[in-house]
């Protein structure tokens, strides 16, 4: 089994192609979830010390009869929970040659023309953004690292030797910005929340007021960090606005567009993100609205020396002897991970393979599934929207007859239960959001299978779900 002859990797191959052609082939008719336990789990597994191995198909029997059903089916075009990709056959494929080759991306001379790829794609990222040329960056495991690279460069920007650093973010940040500043020793309390207006997006005049009280106090503003696509609503700060601040009181701005910054490509959504350009940093997921498999997000500094000053280290071991300085290129240099795989196959083989206009037009799709949902919800006499629709996330309740007159905490009450009992059901899948003190029922439509049947769908299985919870009460 360590090393297989010609013929038995092909038949692998071909049994595993086989395996991927039927999953895909019936994904409709699957639950999206299932109800199940920890225990359900483990009493299906051979929890014995392998110490004699079996055959590569009774392998694939485990992961068909086992490892499949019981999880949750992410590429389900229902599956309308947190901000999840579906992944892509094509980049499937890619993660399987760029484990075969098993590059390590360090520096340039460990892996020639995989470097070269990345450097690539990032360079086509940063097109996509409308950055300045000599803008560059690298391909990280996800948003909370790229924020977290982000801080770091941007501490890097300022002498914080003499007072305590602070960072800026509104209330609607994702939690990786503060985990961050605690990780980098800033520290959690120092991650000041600004207010948000009634979409959602960061109040400018907040923003001003607390920059300037701190000032006053001694502190040392460092960074504003601006949201492109929030994770609750989708909502999309005032990019130019948050960069005129930035200005004023010299600071880093950095932007977390991990969900939504790549729907710049959609025509309807690209005024929404003027002023992208501009951040000093930016934090994305290609493998969130690039529909790639995980692991692959991506961080791009306007600057790169200034990141390169933050992480630089030197050993002996690394040190680069006889190269010019295209081929003394180091990864390390510009994040924190020394060893990193080839992500950039994935990213190359999709937007080379799928292209951007195919790509725009699914993004596209998705935001207008959104659209139509808040279009539905506002129609009806059951439901009721908790947010304005941004991006292609939506923020609603179900509100019945029978509990129109009852009290915001019995309704809220009834939505979380509704959520689980919904989830269970397995037809659709929605993940929860507490919007000003309401609980709401909280989707993201993030799936180039997804239509707007199936929007319909999910209203009538919430319907169907609300009845059998009230008929069973």
């Amino acid at each position: 089994m360590l090393d297989p002859s010609a013929d038995e990797i092909r038949d692998w191959g071909n049994s595993v192609i086989q395996l991927m052609t039927d999953y895909f082939g019936d994904l409709r008719d699957r639950p999206v979830y299932g109800h199940m336990s920890s225990r359900d789990i483990r009493d299906q597994l051979d929890a014995a010390l392998p110490t004699k191995p079996i055959d590569f198909d009774g392998l694939l029997k485990v992961f068909r009869e086992t490892i499949i059903p019981f999880s949750r089916q992410n590429a389900h075009p229902r599956m309308f929970g947190y901000v999840q990709s579906p992944g892509t056959p094509i980049a499937a494929f890619a993660d399987l040659l760029a484990s075969t080759l098993n590059a390590n991306l360090t520096v340039w001379r460990s892996a020639p023309a995989p470097v070269e790829l990345e450097r690539l794609a990032i360079d086509w990222i940063r097109q996509i953004l409308g950055f300045n040329a000599e803008a560059g960056g690298l391909f990280v495991s996800g948003g909370s690292m790229a924020n977290f690279a982000a801080l770091a460069a941007a501490r890097q920007s300022k002498d914080y030797s003499s007072g305590r650093l602070r960072v800026y973010a509104s209330s609607e940040t994702h939690f990786s910005i503060a985990k961050a500043a605690a990780l980098l020793g800033i520290g959690r309390e120092n991650v000041r929340h600004v207010a948000v207006d009634e979409r959602f997006r960061i109040r400018v005049d907040d923003l001003i007021a607390k920059i300037t009280a701190d000032l006053e106090a001694g502190c040392v503003p460092f960074c504003v960090v601006a949201n492109a696509g929030t994770v609750n609503t989708g909502a999309v700060d005032p990019l130019t606005e948050v960069r005129k601040v930035a200005d004023r009181f010299k600071l880093w701005m950095h932007v977390d567009g991990s969900y939504g910054a790549l729907a710049i490509l959609a025509k309807s959504a690209h005024e929404l993100f003027v002023g992208i350009e501009r951040a000093d940093s930016i934090a994305l997921d290609p493998h969130k609205w690039l529909y790639l498999p995980v692991d692959v997000g991506c961080v791009i500094y306007r600057d790169p020396e200034i990141a390169r000053a933050a992480f630089a280290h030197e050993a002996e071991y690394t040190r680069i002897i006889g190269e010019e300085a295209d081929e003394a290129f180091a990864f390390w240099d510009y994040g924190p991970e020394l060893s990193r795989r080839f992500r950039a196959l994935k990213v190359w083989m999709l937007l080379k393979g799928v292209g951007l206009d195919s790509l725009a037009g699914a993004i596209e799709s998705n935001l207008a599934c959104a659209r139509y949902l808040e279009s539905m919800v506002q129609a009806s006499d059951d439901f009721e929207m908790v947010a304005p629709v941004e991006l292609s996330i939506f923020c609603c309740r179900h509100v019945p007859a029978q509990l129109r007159n009852e009290s915001p905490q019995v309704i809220d009450a009834f939505n979380e239960r509704l959520l689980i009992a919904l989830q269970r059901d397995g037809s659709s899948y929605l993940s929860n959001a507490t919007l000003g003190g309401r609980f709401a029922l909280r989707g993201c439509v993030l799936n180039y299978r997804t239509t707007l049947g199936d929007m319909e769908i999910l209203l009538d299985d919430l319907r169907r779900v609300a009845r059998s919870l009230m008929s069973s009460a």
